[in-house]
């Protein structure tokens, strides 16, 4: 790639593949939408506390690097934001669902190992066993304008090697290998993730609600 993107903007990128596949019914996604996912405080690492001001910067950014778009309804003329890593007109980051749904764990949680990767990625696309999880990982690494992923040093302690992604540039493994070694996700893990995931979903649902009813309210006025 020829130009990196700020931690802000990758987590843009995350949210909204995430919300795309999670909530389709209120994608593309408003400002206020989208604060809310990126601030989200389960399943992000690290958890942000962006504002407003943050996340219009950095959108800025990402449209003139056409990798989101604006979108607009018929009937509802606030501008509403779209990532751009599937069916472009190019052939550039023309990711498929299996690639995005890899880049969305890593752009949402950090380096993860293959099975990390497999388990979290499932709301996106269900990855059928770790080979599958690998040969999209070694499609990413290998891909002519890329790497867009890399393996990172094996950490002191675990058995696993982590990916990260390289729209950032090349990680600092000094700070992402950390001294931490975490445990396997549990099955009590998976379903709180699960859960919270759910309820953002049904926070971003009635947002779209509550955004209907103005509009139909003001056929009244």
């Amino acid at each position: 790639m020829n130009f990196t993107n700020s931690p802000i903007e990758v987590r843009i990128l995350g949210c909204l593949i995430e919300k795309e596949a999670t909530t389709p019914d209120v994608y593309p996604l408003t400002l206020n939408s989208l604060l809310t996912a990126c601030n989200q405080k389960s399943s992000r690492e690290p958890v942000m506390e962006l504002g407003s001001d943050d996340l219009v910067t950095a959108l800025d950014s990402l449209i003139d690097k056409t990798l989101v778009s604006t979108w607009k309804s018929d009937h509802n003329r606030m501008a509403k934001y779209q990532h751009k890593l599937r069916h472009r007109v190019s052939d550039k980051f023309n990711f498929s669902l299996p690639e995005l749904a890899v880049l969305c764990v890593l752009f949402l949680r950090g380096p993860q190992t293959i099975g990390e990767i497999r388990t979290r990625s499932s709301r996106i696309h269900e990855f059928e066993n770790l080979e599958a999880v690998a040969d999209v990982l070694k499609s990413l690494e290998q891909n002519p304008d890329g790497p867009y992923v890399k393996m990172l040093a094996r950490q002191e302690g675990r058995k696993e090697p982590r990916f990260a992604h390289l729209f950032s540039g090349e990680p600092d493994e000094s700070t992402t290998a950390g001294s931490r070694i975490e445990s396997p996700i549990s099955g009590d893990e998976t379903r709180v993730d699960a859960l919270e995931l759910r309820v953002n979903e049904l926070q971003s649902e009635l947002e779209a609600l509550a955004q209907r009813l103005e509009q139909f309210m003001k056929q009244f006025e």
